[in-house]
């Protein structure tokens, strides 16, 4: 088969598709109960606020829309996160559109991406870094636009698309910040005019509900942001060890991804142009973030979470494609497309072996069996009158009670116990 504009297309619709429907089913027949993270979206999503304790409130709202439309059916929530998954795929090729003539380079782009563990092996549990993920692409792609074109559609999406991002995870002010600073370097070369103030209107229009939240309940998300960073702890050291560590795990994430892109070009020596706009863009999109991360580490003395880097390297493929460009070999594309369908089905199949042969895991939960006997046991208490309505507890066992009756009671946030309470919060202590 000829490899014209056309099939080329083509064949990136049957692999998003592909992946769509392997990491989908994959989950769905080796898992007997939605991860950790997804009962936790869930739990929110049944009383739906403009933020939580822990995030911002777009996992929720995103996880709510499919429970009222599929209801507690596990495959759905795999689903969701596959959907995340490919329109960011999908966003990147459009974006590798302007950037390539030859299109085979766009999908090389995108295959690149099955070296790096965060768009497969990660994807089947939907939380605040895969619902992240198709809004920092987006946001990627229409400020290319609004850059190259200089639209106010353009603009209005880029502030729309970054907005619903920060309402998925704070961690998309790295992003954010980065396109601050280019955005700031092109007024003042006179590349680009005011018009791009535009996506700060649309920005703070989606942006202002969470931000009174978020002032009316004591700041409580960026708090336990800090918690997760281990802040308080500020030994002198840790402001070297963990960027270190921050910098080894990121070396090694990407080993996959780099052994790909050795069957396309195994000498990897080109000349930078810093004169090339395109590059110094793609740089800026994906440098300057983990650049900013690197740095936060280093002065606040900080760890960074593996997982949180999950939607920084969507575009790394498009960078090293299009510095490479003159020297990747398209007739080894043999040996590429061989190693990538061995990661592309290792990747399922290790995930399976995982989920069936540990027995430990969150996944392993008995979650449907524990909510029957949470309403058994709320049906018996003759003392408690009315239908259940709300469970009060923490995310996982009341969210998990919550997700599986067909009842769907709102959960209420409760660090120690979990209480199952009626209408006018009547409530009896369950465990």
């Amino acid at each position: 088969m000829a490899l014209n504009k056309k099939n080329l297309t083509n064949l990136f619709y049957i692999f998003i598709i592909t992946h769509l429907i392997i990491w989908t089913l994959v989950p769905t027949l080796t898992n007997n109960n939605l991860p950790l993270d997804t009962i936790e979206a869930l739990a929110w999503g049944s009383n739906l606020d403009w933020g939580f304790n822990k995030h911002p409130p777009m996992s929720a709202f995103l996880s709510e829309v499919f429970y009222q439309i599929f209801g507690n059916q596990d495959w759905v929530y795999y689903l969701l996160s596959q959907i995340c998954v490919i329109i960011s795929f999908f966003a990147i090729f459009k974006f590798a559109e302007d950037f390539f003539e030859n299109k085979i380079f766009c999908l090389l782009s995108v295959l690149l991406l099955e070296g790096i563990y965060f768009y497969n092996f990660t994807t089947p549990e939907f939380n605040v870094n895969v619902c992240l993920m198709p809004f920092w692409a987006l946001t990627v792609l229409y400020f290319w636009k609004g850059f190259k074109d200089n639209k106010i559609i353009d603009w209005f999406l880029l502030g729309l698309f970054a907005g619903f991002g920060f309402l998925s995870k704070y961690l998309f002010v790295y992003l954010g910040l980065a396109i601050d600073i280019y955005l700031i370097y092109m007024i003042y070369k006179k590349k680009i005019d005011f018009k791009c103030m535009i996506s700060i209107i649309s920005f703070f229009i989606v942006l202002i509900p969470h931000l009174i939240w978020l002032t009316e309940n004591n700041y409580i998300t960026i708090t336990y942001g800090l918690h997760r960073t281990g802040a308080e702890d500020s030994h002198i050291i840790n402001h070297i060890r963990h960027p270190l560590i921050f910098l080894g795990k990121q070396i090694g994430i990407l080993i996959p991804f780099f052994v790909m892109l050795l069957f396309l070009n195994n000498k990897l020596k080109t000349k930078i142009n810093l004169q090339d706009n395109k590059l110094m863009f793609l740089l800026v999109i994906n440098i300057t973030p983990i650049a900013l991360v690197f740095l936060t580490s280093t002065i606040m003395g900080v760890k960074i979470r593996t997982m949180w880097m999950t939607p920084f390297y969507l575009f790394f493929g498009v960078l090293v494609i299009y510095i490479f460009q003159s020297q990747i070999n398209l007739n080894k594309l043999k040996g590429f497309i061989a190693v990538f369908l061995v990661l592309f089905i290792f990747s399922p199949f290790a995930y399976a072996y995982v989920s069936i042969t540990k027995t430990d895991k969150r996944t392993d939960y008995q979650g449907k069996e524990e909510a029957k006997k949470a309403k058994q046991f709320y049906d018996d208490q003759v003392q408690v009158t009315g239908d259940l309505s709300f469970v009060k507890g923490n995310e996982w066992l009341a969210g998990n009670i919550s997700y599986h009756l067909d009842e769907r009671p709102k959960w209420i946030y409760d660090s120690n116990n979990v209480f199952l309470c009626n209408i006018n919060l009547e409530c009896i202590k369950y465990k």
